[in-house]
């Protein structure tokens, strides 16, 4: 028996139950992705506004040929720049995890973007000393009806915390909620074996913030309060999946002007 497996369903990661395959459940991002997100608007205006004007020499010459395309290419400006941070982010995990597992990463084989990131990620190491009780598993909520993969959970000057590796900009606040619902879930399962372990008592969390100019060890507050706002997440989560399906009915009393029967016929 392995680890857990995932599939994509409406847009959202589920896992799947290792003993038992009929049971399907969401994913912690997914979860956490119910937040809104009114500023995302305003930046996918500000790249496509960016992508316009940096690429005016482009963007005019297809417009002449071809204006939907041009629409295309402004739209998803937004798009390609989320793209192309997300593929460096999940390359820069990657080898996180084999350095942290001790591994010896040759700088002439890694891409020059990440080269920053693993110099600073082996800095990191040196400084901190962590003690890594486990790295890139799964956590399971049986209470609940979650899970998630999480990077790792570690011993640090003594206190054991669960850890999340970011290369974004910042660190954003929603992150709390993704480690205290790893810190409270039922238990573990292992990727190797399929093997369910208990999660060892956590002092808090804590994100590796690791940028090309540097890198910063930050605390994160993921105490009860935050599990209990991220389960309220839950919940909304299973309304936008299905909850809401038919709770607005038909009318069943109508007034103002009435259709004539050559209206109707028509429609």
């Amino acid at each position: 028996m392995g680890g857990v497996k995932t599939l994509t369903r409406g847009g959202s990661r589920v896992y799947i139950d290792p003993d038992d395959a009929g049971i399907k459940v969401p994913g912690v991002t997914s979860i956490v992705g119910m937040l809104p997100k009114d500023f995302l608007t305003f930046w996918a205006a500000k790249e496509s506004a960016e992508a316009a004007v940096d690429n005016w020499d482009l963007v005019s010459q297809l417009i002449k040929r071809d204006p939907a395309g041009a629409v295309d290419y402004l739209k998803n400006a937004h798009r390609r720049k989320s793209k192309a941070a997300s593929d460096l982010g999940s390359s820069a995990h990657d080898i996180f995890e084999r350095q942290a597992r001790g591994d010896v990463i040759n700088l002439r084989h890694i891409h020059a973007d990440i080269k920053p990131h693993v110099r600073w990620f082996d800095e990191f190491l040196q400084e901190a000393q962590p003690d890594f009780l486990y790295l890139e598993e799964t956590v399971w909520s049986d209470e609940h009806q979650y899970a998630g993969s999480f990077d790792a959970i570690a011993r640090i000057d003594g206190e054991v915390a669960v850890l999340d590796w970011k290369t974004s900009k910042s660190v954003y606040d929603s992150v709390a909620l993704q480690l205290a619902a790893y810190r409270y879930a039922d238990r573990i399962i292992l990727e190797e074996t399929g093997e369910s372990v208990p999660l060892p008592e956590m002092a808090g969390g804590a994100v590796l913030h690791v940028r090309p100019e540097g890198w910063q060890f930050v605390p994160v507050e993921c105490g009860p309060k935050v599990h209990e706002a991220f389960l309220a997440l839950r919940s909304v989560y299973d309304w936008e999946k299905g909850g809401k399906r038919g709770v607005v009915g038909r009318a069943v009393v109508k007034g103002g002007e009435r259709a004539t029967g050559t209206e109707r016929r028509a429609a």
